[in-house]
């Protein structure tokens, strides 16, 4: 249904032969219908409107399907969410530089998350000679890609029809070889609509795959095994794995036999089952004290990819001299470029294994005997659950909503910083998605539907909560959502205000000595409140709100939850009390992370 995939294509009617293909498009898509390739995200523009006609009269509008957006970011948020799920990349098509313009924050998230997508752009007729007067010079450009090169795989503007073809097998070469990201394909005006004046070859897209990641050698894994063994407290943080069954089996299985602590990340999806003896601390935004203090116990941390090692690394050894040995595996040094700095601080590792997170764990769990006597010594006690307030707020939201639905099968695909994870047990790689990437608001509600799009069809319920900030940014994204019957259930944790912002004017008011009630100003949603069901309901949404206390909130989510489970998205606009939970954020350390709360 969901499991990940990434390499062969599926079985799918071809479009006609190529004596049949008439213009330039009809072999862009041809092509397209030969990959795994199941949907196309779009905001329709001019300068692909031969692509458009060939997706529509040659495809007959299948594999892929189109997915009309009212913004080109939310397409690109789409295919975001929709791999985070599938482990598989969308298309998305994108008009012009303008439209590249408009996706480029998202395109940004994707390849910060190391999302995999292919991308179509368009440009304005090359050939100056055939631009139309005004419009196809403000939507021509000389290098179009420059606008996103410093954070994209790949790109491409190919100058005969014969080279798109292979731009496009290339691109799927490039987005699905791990470490994953997007590319881009500019496509002229001009050679989609170029009539073809002879039959073309068509590849064999099967010829055109990537080979397996690689892994570790011998001789690394064997280094790693015999320093587990010498390990007295080790602590894996697992970090960007997949979302295999399969493969998280297997990582509890590492942890037991080392008996190792585990650590997991809220910024990015589910690696370890959270209520497992091994995972004392509820994963978070970042480290605070208990997750300080059980890594500066370490003696031994195995790295899976995790996200941020230098940073974290350096919070519980400012001098940058671990005590513990650290071993890291990981691919996504391969990503590393001079102008995105994603790829964080330098860390210091004593063994680097270049491989997939997941072939470490095969190759360690073939050489590693079970530990079982340590594993009930480096049990660690739990945190206890965090006190209510006697508020309305994101903990009395938490609890309310994890009670409600804790005998369904749920995937959460957002939670917003400041959110109390104690409250959610994670048992699956598909509990729980992730953030966005590169943390830029408004990414929220288009990439959410994306990955509801990925579980429909599942015995799944996709449950998003969002900032009323990041809503309000990507509002008209819930459109598409009504549109396509993707069912998915969004609950705005609605504090009126910028309120992460609201906490950094408070910090800096308090390191200057000024005035603190002055936090708010210009940081309020408010006067008047924006009526958030309102704009759902609009775009075809079943909405309820603004709800103001715990028990409303409780009888308005199981009315919800039924409309889902009938097929259908659904919002609640539930206004909360403004605050995080003390030790989630610390706001003399981050320069800038909105999140909208």
């Amino acid at each position: 249904m969901v499991a990940e995939n990434t390499g062969n294509t599926p079985s799918r009617p071809l479009p006609p032969s190529s004596e049949k293909l008439e213009w330039g498009s009809d072999a862009v898509a041809w092509t397209l219908r030969s990959l795994p390739i199941d949907f196309i995200a779009l905001n329709p523009g001019a300068s692909y409107r031969g692509l458009h006609d060939s997706l529509v009269n040659v495809l007959e509008d299948t594999a892929p399907e189109m997915l009309v957006c009212l913004h080109e970011e939310h397409a690109v948020a789409m295919a975001h969410g929709y791999a985070k799920v599938t482990g598989r990349p969308m298309a998305v098509a994108l008009h012009s530089n303008v439209g590249l313009m408009h996706g480029s924050m998202a395109i940004y998230n994707a390849w910060c998350d190391r999302a995999p997508m292919l991308i179509l752009g368009a440009n304005g007729p090359v050939d100056a000679n055939l631009r139309r007067p005004w419009i196809d010079w403000i939507h021509t450009s000389q290098d179009q890609a420059a606008l996103i090169r410093p954070f994209i795989k790949w790109d491409n503007q190919p100058a005969s029809v014969e080279a798109a073809m292979e731009s496009i097998l290339r691109a799927w070469q490039a987005t699905i070889r791990q470490p994953r990201g997007p590319v881009y394909i500019c496509l002229d005006v001009s050679l989609q609509e170029k009539a073809l004046d002879k039959p073309l070859s068509l590849p064999d897209p099967t010829r055109f795959m990537p080979g397996e990641p690689p892994v570790p050698s011998a001789k690394e894994l064997d280094t790693a095994a015999n320093m587990i063994r010498k390990a007295r407290n080790p602590v894996i943080l697992a970090g960007r794995v997949s979302r295999s069954s399969t493969d998280w089996g297997k990582r509890i299985e590492l942890a037991e036999k080392l008996g190792a602590t585990v650590m997991t990340d809220l910024k990015i999806a589910a690696a370890f089952p959270t209520d497992h003896l091994l995972h004392p601390l509820p994963p978070a935004f970042r480290l605070d004290n208990a997750a300080i203090q059980l890594l500066s116990g370490a003696d031994l941390i195995i790295s899976l990819d995790w996200l941020d090692l230098g940073g974290t690394l350096y919070t519980v050894w400012p001098d940058g001299k671990p005590s513990a040995k650290i071993i890291h595996a990981s691919l996504d040094d391969y990503a590393m470029n001079g102008w995105a700095m994603n790829h964080q601080r330098m860390a210091p590792v004593d063994l680097a294994l270049d491989g997939t997170p997941e072939s470490a764990v095969d190759g360690l769990l073939e050489r590693i005997e079970s530990t079982a006597t340590i594993k009930v010594q480096n049990a660690h006690k739990r945190p206890a659950m965090p006190q209510q307030t006697g508020a309305f707020d994101l903990l009395a939201l938490a609890t309310t909503l994890t009670s409600t639905l804790n005998d369904r099968e749920v995937s959460y695909l957002r939670l917003p910083l400041g959110w109390p994870s104690a409250t959610n047990t994670f048992k699956h790689p598909l509990d729980y998605l992730g953030y966005d990437g590169g943390a830029g608001i408004g990414s929220g509600p288009g990439m959410v539907i994306g990955s509801a799009l990925g579980l429909k069809g599942s015995s799944r319920l996709p449950v998003a909560v969002l900032g009323d900030g990041d809503l309000m940014m990507g509002a008209n994204a819930l459109w598409t959502a009504a549109r396509y019957g993707i069912p998915v259930l969004i609950i705005v944790a609605n504090n009126r205000g910028y309120y992460n912002d609201v906490a950094h004017q408070e910090a800096v008011a308090i390191n200057r000595n000024r005035d603190v009630e002055n936090k708010w100003v210009g940081q309020r949603l408010d006067d008047p409140a924006i009526d958030l069901a309102s704009i759902a309901r609009a775009q075809g949404f079943q909405a309820e709100g603004p709800i103001l206390d715990e028990r409303s909130f409780k009888t308005a989510l199981e009315k919800a939850i039924t409309t889902v489970e009938n097929g259908q998205p659904a919002l609640l606009d539930v206004v909360v009390k403004a605050g995080y939970m003390s030790g989630v954020v610390d706001f003399n350390s981050d320069s800038h992370s909105d999140d909208g709360n």
